[in-house]
């Protein structure tokens, strides 16, 4: 029996079966690369949902963590420690924001934002005490905790985890009529993901970031933007919002700002909102730790000094292309923004999950997604030539 396969049959004997992965393990990585166990070498198209943005382990934010590692790992909130400040101040400048509050996942960073909207509706806008409501979009991803999940439309997501939480009410996403007309007195958020990536990479029609923006303007209802898998830099700009100017009043980031080491998150807003939490009301024990906070600053810095803003969004536009010019009639649609992007099949081409088998003996790791649609998301760090080799894997996949 392989290695690989020793590895698999221990992880399921001893793994909840709550995953159902491509079976290769992955054990050596570097870059926009990943070696497996035999030795074979991929290119890793899916960057852990975005989260490897600035590619595996990068020099830069590998030596931060060992030096932070050397020098000190946990405090809690209990006690300020010397570098959480300097990440807070770091991360305000890069979002544009007063204020960050700091936790590990996304999943925390959303329920930050929720319960943000919430203390503000019933104290900045007078809402009655328990009858706060958010917004939220069908075909909508924020995360796996009770709450989230119970304001899904994803039946692998949400049965069996009822009863559902209230004070959500559910809309189609891109659709401008619909959110003026869920909108009421008692509405303190509209909670929402710039690009749908869990969806299958659903791209709003132009103009929707802008508008959805000005209706909550008008009805004094905070816009709370989900960049916890657009953010820093995946869409082409540091964050999907600015491509149409429709700054949020509450952005959730995670994934990439751990630079693929280290989870962190954080809610951002500005003061007149975020002065809602007083101590005690909302907290994290290793939300702003030492090691997360030097990781984060270096993932920041990476972004940052290589551009991989504009680096995602000329290599999407070419990426884009390339898988356009295949011409495969197996191809029921492409879309994309940056290097978030989608391709996905008719229904009588099969299941997505074939053809990923067939890339991973080519050497491409990719991820599927209901059922019909391949995410294709690499590294930031990516070439026009290794987007060429993965455009050429694609196209002999699908033939």
């Amino acid at each position: 029996m392989s290695r690989t396969q020793d590895i698999i049959d221990m992880d399921t004997e001893f793994g909840a079966h709550n995953y159902h992965p491509l079976p290769v393990v992955l054990s050596r990585s570097e870059g926009p690369w990943v070696w497996d166990v035999e030795g074979n070498r991929y290119l890793d198209c899916l960057s852990a949902y975005s989260a490897v943005n600035q590619g595996h382990r990068h020099p830069h934010i590998v030596k931060a963590m060992k030096e932070q590692v050397d020098k000190l790992d946990l405090t809690s909130r209990a006690f300020h420690n010397d570098i959480m400040g300097q990440f807070l101040k770091r991360l305000c400048v890069y979002c544009g924001y007063e204020v960050a509050l700091p936790m590990n996942t996304g999943a925390e960073a959303v329920e930050t934002g929720i319960k943000l909207a919430r203390k503000w509706g019933y104290q900045k806008k007078g809402i009655p005490r328990d009858q706060a409501e958010i917004i939220v979009c069908s075909g909508n991803f924020h995360g796996r905790t009770t709450t989230i999940v119970g304001f899904s439309t994803d039946p692998d997501a949400c049965e069996g985890y009822g009863p559902r939480t209230p004070g959500f009410r559910i809309i189609n996403y891109d659709d401008i009529d619909a959110l003026k007309e869920a909108i009421t007195p008692n509405t303190a958020a509209f909670l929402v993901e710039p690009v749908q990536g869990e969806a299958g990479v659903k791209v709003p029609s132009e103009g929707y970031l802008r508008e959805i923006r000005r209706i909550c303007t008008e009805n004094n209802v905070l816009l709370v933007l989900d960049e916890i898998q657009t953010g820093f830099c995946r869409t082409g700009k540091r964050f999907c919002f600015m491509h149409e100017d429709a700054r949020p009043d509450v952005l959730l980031v995670g994934k990439a700002l751990g630079g693929g080491l280290y989870p962190v998150s954080a809610a951002l807003a500005d003061k007149d909102k975020m002065e809602v939490f007083t101590p005690g009301t909302h907290g994290s024990t290793f939300g702003g730790n030492p090691i997360g906070a030097a990781v984060a600053i270096a993932a920041l810095e990476v972004l940052e000094n290589e551009r991989l803003d504009e680096r995602a969004q000329e290599l999407g536009e070419y990426f884009l292309l390339g898988l356009e010019k295949m011409g495969s009639d197996k191809v029921k649609e492409i879309r994309g923004k940056g290097l978030l992007i989608a391709v996905e099949l008719k229904k009588e081409a099969g299941p997505a999950r074939t053809y990923l088998e067939k890339m991973r003996g080519m050497g491409i790791l990719a991820k599927d997604t209901h059922v019909q649609t391949i995410r294709f998301a690499p590294p930031l760090v990516v070439t026009k030539e290794e987007i060429d080799w993965v455009i050429s894997i694609i196209s002999q996949a699908l033939e």
